[in-house]
């Protein structure tokens, strides 16, 4: 195992093969002999396992430990500046440090490793949760089994997680497709669809046919890894324990190194082996990453400077209206088909009647239509020397093309809105959608198709309304047996029980994400107290001489006046407070918060948490914390009063003894609060 290890490395990853193909073919075959004579002594991780396992029924979900979050993009010269200004205020420097590295157009992964064996991969998925895709990662060669120890002291980290990307070569798609084709089935329009449809097979066996790469860019979460100061280090390690990652990968400083990497590798774009859709800049300095932070759902500290986007001429023969959970009205443009950007485009977002007039932008135009990577296409310009004589103005409709309600377009707004509210069958399905999904109440089995069954048998008509269903209601449905409804039904019971924070996104307040929930939950601990804020801040936020002033909302870090407006009207709105107290009723809960002493003894104190507690999880330590009046931030600055430092402590540890932040440990916290 251990020589076909190594031969395996050579030839996929360093590219420099150590023996001829017949030998490591003996090899192989002899090591599944004396596998098949002693059963015992096949292990996980050994060679013999990437042929491809049995087939699956189901991809079974798997939630990340940490999130694997998306990344910002920019597409000029200026997007790039502003990204590098808010970097170096942020941090206070003159000059930033950043890897850079190709964007290859392929699939990220995260691939777990318990002391150094690859036990699991899952795909991204949304971000929270993916999908277990082992049996078919093992099939990629370049994707070790286990860890290559570059020296006898080596310590292998309990848990590992590499980050990468799946992709599909350029040449082994070619290959493909002339296959497929020659055996008259249907080929792939790209490599990245090709490598998405290769990677999620419920038989491995048919991925381990099919022509797929790996390159490792990050670590995820990790025990028992005392990880370097700068992400380039990090690749370097990744590199000596046996992981491809790109040559091409380098260290630049400013904007001005950035641009010209971007120009370097776009000028050898088409050359690649491998499709890239840009490059992505990474703040190299590791403890600045903390100290940055997130927002959202994408990180301060990198970001993704895409190449210019294809573009191709077509026809807009329509324009139609397309209303969305919120009410607004986004012009959509029907288009005679075109290709572009590996894809077949026959829809574009025309964004909102502002664009549209400011594109002039008329039905039976000539128009260029953008794709750049997964961004959803866009109608560019108009070719106004082709334009045809009777080609027609778009009119905003004065009713909603759903439900018939009247159109609004309130002063100083870009989107049209239907008033209808959740009487609006498309609202109504994009707030059911919303309140259902994975980070809101998380109702598994309840999806689009269902709901939609749902809403034409007029079974619901409020969120509310699905903790009234029962599986007499879920069996008459299509592709709904007694079983299946009485899962669903059991799923939908389940998540009465939930959190604040996820009870209050699942509301579907326009400008309230995952974030803003997070932080409203934990400033009022309880609903009620969320409530009586937005009665008490309503007029405040309404009045335009006040709705600047230091409102309850406004106390809650990033909420400002748009989303504090928000909140007030949607909360104090009489429908939605009657679909509130229906929830409520029907059982929806959420563990009581012991709310946070304003003069507790921890009360005006910052702190940072760092490593693994034992004994104690972080979310554990943090509601101890803030119940006590403390505040939890996740970066360390120079306003940070302790660091609750744990096991395996990282880059966080190491800033706060150089900025001289006092460190703490379990004890020392429980001294503070008086617990001891």
């Amino acid at each position: 195992r251990r020589q076909l290890h190594e031969h395996n490395h050579r030839y996929y990853v360093l590219d420099d093969p150590s023996v001829p193909d017949a030998e490591y073919d003996r090899l192989l075959r002899e090591l599944q002999n004396i596998e098949a004579a002693h059963p015992e002594l096949k292990t996980t991780d050994s060679p013999t396992q990437r042929v491809g396992a049995a087939p699956r029924d189901d991809l079974a979900a798997v939630r990340h430990r940490l999130p694997m979050q998306s990344l910002d993009n920019c597409f000029s010269e200026e997007e790039l500046r502003d990204f590098d200004r808010r970097v170096r205020e942020g941090l206070g420097r003159d000059v930033i440090e950043y890897s850079a590295e190709p964007k290859l157009d392929g699939l990220a992964i995260s691939l777990i490793y318990e002391n150094g064996v690859l036990a699991y991969g899952v795909t991204r998925g949304d971000g929270e949760t993916g999908e277990d895709v082992t049996d078919n990662l093992k099939t990629i060669r370049q994707i070790p089994l286990l860890f290559r120890a570059p020296r006898p002291a080596f310590r292998v980290p309990k848990v590992f997680e590499v980050r990468g990307e799946v992709y599909m070569p350029r040449e082994g798609f070619k290959r493909m497709n002339r296959e497929l084709e020659q055996r008259g089935e249907k080929i792939f329009v790209n490599p990245r669809n090709a490598a998405a449809g290769a990677l999620r097979q419920l038989d491995s066996s048919i991925t381990a046919r099919r022509p797929l790469a790996f390159f490792a860019y990050a670590v995820g979460y990790s025990e028992g890894y005392s990880s370097p100061q700068s992400h380039s280090q990090i690749l370097e390690q990744l590199r000596g324990w046996g992981f491809p990652v790109s040559r091409l990968i380098d260290v630049v400083s400013g904007p001005d190194g950035c641009l010209n990497y971007h120009a370097k590798i776009g000028a050898q774009r088409e050359k690649l082996p491998f499709e890239i859709d840009g490059v992505v800049y990474k703040l190299n300095d590791l403890a600045g990453r903390d100290e940055l932070g997130s927002v959202s759902r994408a990180p301060r500290w990198a970001i993704a400077h895409k190449f210019p986007a294809e573009e191709a001429a077509t026809v807009l023969e329509n324009v139609e209206f397309q209303v969305g959970r919120t009410g607004a009205l986004t012009p959509v443009a029907r288009l005679k088909p075109v290709f572009v950007g590996g894809v077949t485009v026959s829809n574009a977002t025309l964004h909102n009647m502002d664009e549209v007039e400011r594109k002039d932008v008329r039905i039976g135009d000539h128009v260029v239509v953008r794709r750049a990577g997964d961004v959803i296409p866009e109608v560019v310009r108009v070719i106004v020397e082709k334009r045809p004589s009777d080609a027609r103005k778009v009119q905003l409709p004065r009713k909603c093309p759903v439900c018939g309600g009247s159109v609004v377009r309130e002063e100083g707004e870009a989107a049209a809105r239907c008033t209808a509210g959740l009487t609006c069958r498309a609202q109504l399905q994009g707030a059911l959608l919303h309140f259902v999904s994975r980070r809101a109440l998380d109702i598994e089995g309840l999806g689009e198709k269902l709901l939609l069954q749902l809403l034409d048998r007029q079974l619901i008509k409020s969120p509310a309304d699905l903790f009234r269903l029962d599986a007499a209601a879920m069996s008459g449905l299509e592709r709904m047996a007694e079983k299946s409804a009485a899962n669903v039904v059991a799923a939908i019971e389940k998540s009465k029980t939930t959190t604040l924070a996820r009870f209050i996104y699942a509301l579907g307040i326009p400008n309230v994400g995952e974030t803003t929930a997070a932080q409203l939950a934990a400033h009022f601990s309880e609903f009620d107290a969320l409530l009586e804020a937005a009665e008490s801040d309503l007029g405040t936020a309404d009045h335009p001489k006040l709705k600047d002033r230091y409102t309850q909302l406004r106390q809650v870090h990033d909420v400002g006046p748009e989303v504090a407006a928000c909140i007030c009207r949607f909360l104090t709105e009489p429908r939605n407070r009657e679909v509130i107290q229906a929830l409520c009723k029907s059982g929806v809960r959420w563990p009581k918060s012991e709310s946070r002493k304003k003069d507790g003894p921890l009360s005006g104190k910052t702190f940072v948490l760092t490593g693994t507690l034992p004994g104690m999880g972080r979310e554990a330590a943090a509601d101890l914390i803030q119940a006590h009046g403390g505040r939890v931030s996740r970066s360390v600055s120079s306003k940070t009063d302790y660091v609750l430092a744990g096991t395996d402590a990282g880059s966080k540890l190491a800033k706060a003894e150089k900025l001289g932040v006092a460190v703490i440990d379990l004890p020392g916290l429980n001294k503070l609060t008086g617990a001891e």
